[in-house]
């Protein structure tokens, strides 16, 4: 054959190639095919290795219902007794035959009806009833196990208590509103809002919008997250939409236009936030408490009318590629009713400094009356930059960490307050700058095998008190930071009880790779599967247990159902072998028995830490209780106690606070640590941590906040801040004198 030919042929088969991906990126997404191919995903790789059976199924078809209608106040049993004849037992069969589209269709246009037909009956009851509220009637707070209604009219009593309790709860609050504007010589600021019941309806017509805009890569998405979660909480199909917004989130940056959006009752989007140096603040068009009202995502003039759309959508249409422009069109904030303008914005990257890792130092006199300094880094969460190697919380914490000792700083605090995880292999980088080199985590897969991940560096970078700062919040990649420094017994763990209690491992899988050569891929979206279970060096799993704190504090989050262990198809707790080359510090060194004794001393001594235990106490008996009545005279009288009880503990506040501020202003120094600080080569610079923080973002003035009276913490110090600080102040004192200790039992020896 010539070489002509060869050439020839070679063309036009490039041809039909690019054809047939032309016309692949045109056709619609086959999520009867992406379907298919999580499902075998979920086979092949999830740790659980759930047997692919009837049972399963029979998970699914629970797990999107719940997702679906939580409060159980939509379907009937009726409609679930036909999805469980018609689906129940087969929806795994489906997923493999490429044929679930339909039956999530049919499931999810069932919602739908029932939504549409449930906000037809409130506008009806909103507009003809009067509501009686001297009845002895109530609500339940969950209805998460409570049975479905039986039939339509036990449907309708349900949504005719769910809107007499939304009614009675406006009522009350614009009712405690108006009383605290009046007691503090305030205007009322929701004197002018429209009625209890038209904010109602309005809720009522914003879900009903939300449910009926939904498409069908919406229900698939909706559908395929339901399926996966059935495995475990945090296996989870993330649509093309979502896969995005995830990855700028792990980064903590994203190309928009730099604005914090929230969505109002009667269907607008109100700025609630401008990110300061940002595409919007730089523009300067855009105001607080402007209202979207529609957006022209590629500024070609055509407008999408965005009134009851979901806020992430919106999110969706205003975010795109760098230097391309979206027109805005926005009621401005004060304008008269139905006046508009339009705002046009170059879109720019927006850095979420707020979630950056930062510090702080805390200059005072120890229990000797000499110069301490102590360092306190906050990290929010466990970041990194999946497609460029541009974000690193690591590499940040460190920047912080050796700046801190620069200043030479006698202790630190690790804030992992709020963090809910990130990446497993930046903590494993975090931990070696805190012990010498040796085990960090255990990481075993669904085979059985165990692969120990030490830490980088051969030497710490400190190696000076220490003390980690947890809540119920703290999970992942916090409790494996946190998890690893106990068991080294290099730290010690102070806050709530324990931490979430996350103990697994995910990696993001592109379903669009598992796709027929032809077959569109861009949209079949992401499976973060758990691939994987962490374990401590001890062996210990922080699977629902999280890290034990050596010295909890009372915590409002101890009282709520908050954790792994409250989550649906949840996986065990265990144990596996000790890692062999761990070898912990000696634990006497922590001072942990005598550290607990003297903060046990000050907690029950220091009156808002009482404050806490009671209310969690009152907030236990409610959960338990599971009720709230729809007795006004019943409310009220709660209210008044409420009332009461915040009146006579803020006149206690009002006078402790004067004095506590009092003592901070003569006894401390607060100096901050941005990493824009160390990036320009700044040194850390004094501040006010009682001020309003808007060096990263404008917020609009909250009206209602503004009326609680009770005083604001003192150095905007809470007391579990406090609390860390005098412990890890004890910690120092202890090393010291230890240390002191030591070195004259050698010069006695010699």
């Amino acid at each position: 054959m010539s070489f002509q030919k060869i050439r020839q042929i070679v063309a036009s088969a490039s041809l039909v190639l690019a054809s047939s991906c032309s016309v692949s990126a045109e056709q619609p997404t086959d999520y009867n095919e992406v379907g298919k191919q999580v499902a075998i995903l979920l086979q092949n790789t999830h740790f659980a290795r759930n047997k692919w059976d009837k049972q399963l199924s029979n998970k699914f078809l629970e797990t999107f219902l719940r997702d679906m209608d939580p409060k159980r106040v939509y379907f009937t049993q009726t409609d679930v007794t036909r999805f469980q004849t018609d689906y129940g037992d087969k929806i795994h069969e489906l997923l493999l035959k490429k044929e679930c589209v339909s039956a999530a269709n049919d499931i999810y246009n069932t919602f739908k009806q029932r939504v549409t037909e449930s906000t037809t009956f409130v506008n009806k009851i909103l507009k003809e009833e009067e509501f009686d509220f001297t009845k002895d009637e109530s609500v339940e707070r969950t209805r998460k196990n409570a049975p479905w209604a039986k039939n339509r009219a036990e449907s309708e009593n349900l949504w005719r208590l769910n809107i007499k309790e939304a009614l009675l709860g406006e009522t009350l609050r614009r009712e405690t509103v108006a009383r605290l504007a009046k007691e503090q010589g305030k205007e009322d600021p929701l004197a002018k809002e429209k009625s209890p019941k038209e904010k109602v309806r309005l809720r009522y017509e914003r879900l009903m919008h939300s449910v009926a805009e939904a498409d069908e890569e919406d229900v698939a998405n909706y559908f395929l997250s339901a399926v996966t979660k059935t495995f475990d909480p945090h296996t989870e199909y993330m649509g093309y939409r979502e896969i995005a917004r995830f990855k700028d989130s792990m980064k903590n940056q994203l190309v928009g236009i730099g604005a914090m959006l929230q969505a109002e009752e009667d269907g607008a989007t109100i700025i609630k936030g401008i990110v300061v140096g940002g595409p919007a603040d730089k523009a300067g068009q855009l105001k607080l408490n402007d209202r979207i009202v529609g957006v022209d995502s590629l500024n070609t003039g055509e407008i999408t009318d965005i009134m009851f759309m979901k806020i992430d959508k919106v999110v969706d249409l205003i975010r795109g590629k760098e230097a391309t422009e979206v027109r805005l069109k926005v009621e401005p904030a004060g304008a008269s009713a139905g006046e508009t303008s339009f705002i046009t914005i170059s879109r720019g990257k927006v850095e979420m400094k707020d979630e950056q890792a930062s510090a702080q130092i805390f200059e005072k006199k120890d229990s000797k009356g000499r110069p301490e300094k102590l360092g306190w880094i906050t990290l929010p969460s466990f970041y990194m930059d999946f497609d460029k190697d541009e974000a690193s919380c690591a590499k940040d914490v460190e920047k912080l960490l050796r700046r801190l000792m620069e200043e030479k700083i006698s202790g630190l605090i690790i804030d992992l307050r709020g963090n809910g995880g990130g990446s497993l292999e930046e903590v494993r980088k975090m931990s070696g700058f805190f012990i010498e080199r040796g085990p960090v985590v255990q990481v075993k897969n669904e085979l059985g095998q165990i692969e120990v991940k030490d830490s980088e560096l051969r030497e710490p970078i400190y190696d000076g008190p220490l003390v980690v700062l947890i809540d119920k919040t703290s999970a992942s990649a916090s409790e494996i930071l946190a998890g690893a420094l106990q068991d080294h017994n290099r730290a010690v763990i102070v806050g709530d009880t324990s931490t979430f209690g996350k103990g697994t491992v995910q990696q993001l899988m592109d379903v669009g790779r598992m796709m027929p050569f032809f077959a569109r891929r861009d949209r079949a979206g992401t499976v973060k599967v758990t691939l994987q279970k962490f374990y401590r060096p001890s062996g210990d799993s922080t699977q629902l247990q999280g890290v034990i704190s050596d010295i909890a504090l009372p915590s409002f989050l101890d009282g709520l159902e908050v954790g792994e262990s409250f989550l649906d198809n949840r996986m065990e707790f265990d144990r596996i072998r000790r890692a062999s080359d761990f070898e912990p510090l000696d634990r006497d060194h922590l001072f942990v028995p005598r550290l607990k004794e003297l903060s046990d001393k000050r907690v029950k001594e220091n009156k808002d830490l009482v404050y806490i235990s009671e209310d969690v106490a009152e907030i236990k008996k409610k959960i338990a209780n599971n009720k709230e009545s729809l007795n006004k005279e019943v409310r009220d009288k709660e209210l008044a106690d409420s009332d009461a009880k915040r009146h006579a503990r803020n006149k206690e506040r009002l006078l402790r606070f004067a004095e506590m501020a009092k003592s901070d202003k003569a006894g401390m120094k607060f100096s901050k640590l941005s990493l824009a600080d160390i990036s320009e080569n700044k040194p850390p610079h004094e501040f006010d941590p009682a001020a309003e923080n808007e060096d990263y973002m404008r917020k609009a003035k909250d009206e209602t906040a503004d009326l609680d009276d009770t005083p604001k913490w003192p150095s905007g110090m809470d007391s579990v801040k406090r609390e860390g600080l005098s412990i890890l102040s004890d910690l120092v004192d202890m090393t010291e004198a230890s240390k002191t200790a030591g070195v004259l039992k050698k010069t006695a020896e010699r």
